[in-house]
C-alpha cells in the first residue's frame, strides 16, 4: 500500500514580495468555526465582527468580498484564533492560494484576485 505524504504549504510558496518593515501584514482574528486553515488561505473581513473568514463566492455580510491572505496556519474549528495576515502591498502567486470551498472555479478565482487587487495585493499567474 502506497504511503501519501501531505506537504505543508509555506508562505513561500505563494508570497512573492511584500513592503519593508512588515507593512504588508496585520494582525486579525479568525472566526470560530472556520476550521484547520493553511498558509495561502484567500480571506474576507465579517462586516459586523471585524473577524476573517475563508472568503465565499456569494454572501451579504462581507464574507463575499476577499480582503486579505493567511500568512500562517491556525486552528479556528472552535474556537476564534489570532493570526497573520497580508492585507496590503504584497504580490502573491496564483499556485499557493487555497479558497473557500465555495470558490470553486476559474471564474469565481478570479473574482477573488480582483478584489484583492483592490485591497493592494497582486495576484500573479505561475510561480
Amino acid at each position: 500500500m502506497a504511503t501519501t505524504f501531505e506537504s505543508p504549504v509555506y508562505p513561500s510558496d505563494w508570497l512573492k514580495h511584500e513592503a519593508d518593515s512588515y507593512y504588508s501584514r496585520d494582525t486579525a482574528i479568525i472566526a470560530s468555526g472556520s476550521g484547520l486553515l493553511v498558509s495561502g488561505t484567500v480571506l474576507a473581513q465579517v462586516s459586523a465582527t471585524g473577524k476573517y473568514v475563508p472568503a465565499a463566492a456569494t454572501g451579504s455580510d462581507g464574507s463575499q468580498i476577499a480582503t486579505a491572505i493567511l500568512l500562517t496556519p491556525v486552528d479556528a474549528t472552535a474556537s476564534d484564533a489570532p493570526a497573520v495576515i497580508v492585507a496590503r502591498h504584497a504580490i502573491v502567486s496564483h499556485a499557493g492560494l487555497t479558497y473557500g470551498s465555495t470558490i470553486t472555479d476559474a471564474t469565481k478565482r478570479a473574482a477573488a484576485h480582483g478584489q484583492l487587487k483592490a485591497a493592494g495585493i497582486l495576484v500573479r499567474q505561475g510561480a
